[in-house]
């Protein structure tokens, strides 16, 4: 027998945290080469060279299918924490603002600074992950491996050089999560209220993928200059070329055009898209298997 929606009790953190990382993983094995290709394109100068399938071809060709899956490592062991710290702190946030606003559920502009904030929250998390990513996927990339490059980057340029790109990881994050949250809140609402399971599970699919799509389309940008600062070999006593995010833009706006601000777009949306969808599938199928397993009053 179900509880009343009113009187159902939310599952505790360890269930939203197994969730999170378990969707997290999930959503990685399935789009990893997507993730190789965008970083790819982003850290390409001038007009790009290859389109998708361009890109998987010349990297299958001259490379091998293997480096489609080069730097799988750091990703795999930031999903789990990183979707974790996601969804839990959406969900902490989300009864902040709305103990602050006064409102007793859930709004549109509460969904969006929520999913903001949550999203800042999530890029102190995954910024050193997110660097060893990027200097493992780069074509040029000479390293052994991820304990390679986090050693040549600590003798190099300390711990703190682990963190390069932070600020332009948080606004990656910021405006991500707030167009992804903020869109699943609009979308459910303009959605057939969901009769069964099978249809409230199809509904998540729909909102995940749009706000997905959404996010995307927002973040690029920020993402491409997170990709050009981390991607970077710093010079000892030279200004990098790409520094604070905000002027990186303009920098990249002034000498490559508006498009370049958009490289990477088509691998990063079809990765991010559908698997905003199937994150946000798999996160409310586990939850709901917790809820079984737990019963009432969580059910």
């Amino acid at each position: 027998m179900s509880t009343p929606a009113a009187e159902r009790k939310p599952l505790p953190f360890v269930a939203n945290f197994a969730a999170g990382a378990i969707a997290g993983i999930s959503e990685i094995l399935t789009f990893y080469p997507l993730d190789v290709v965008k970083t790819r394109m982003q850290l390409e100068t001038g007009k790009t060279k290859h389109g998708v399938l361009g890109s998987f071809k010349t990297i299958i060709k001259e490379e091998g299918f293997g480096r489609l899956y080069r730097g799988l490592v750091p990703p795999l062991l930031m999903e789990a924490p990183k979707r974790a710290t996601k969804f839990a702190a959406n969900d902490f946030w989300g009864k902040q603002f709305l103990t602050l606003s006064g409102e007793k559920k859930m709004t549109q502009n509460l969904a969006i600074a929520t999913g903001c904030a949550a999203g800042a929250t999530e890029s102190f998390v995954v910024v050193p992950f997110e660097l060893v990513k990027i200097k493992l996927q780069d074509k040029t990339s000479t390293f052994k491996g991820p304990m390679d490059v986090v050693s040549q980057v600590v003798k190099k340029e300390g711990l703190l050089g682990l963190y390069a790109g932070m600020e332009a990881t948080m606004w990656r994050h910021f405006w991500w999560n707030g167009g992804y949250f903020g869109c699943i809140f609009q979308v459910r609402a303009l959605l057939p209220k969901p009769e069964s399971n099978k249809a409230r599970l199809t509904n998540d699919l729909i909102a995940g993928t749009i706000g997905g799509l959404v996010g995307t389309a927002i973040n690029t940008p920020f993402d491409v200059v997170k990709s050009r600062i981390q991607g970077a070999s710093k010079t000892p006593g030279v200004v990098p070329k790409y520094n604070w995010t905000y002027p990186a833009l303009v920098t990249i706006f002034r000498e490559e055009g508006a498009a370049a601000l958009y490289k990477g777009f088509v691998p990063k949306v079809m990765r991010l898209a559908p698997g905003g969808g199937v994150l946000l599938l798999v996160v409310e199928f586990t939850l709901n298997i917790f809820r079984q397993a737990l019963g009432p009053p969580y059910i």
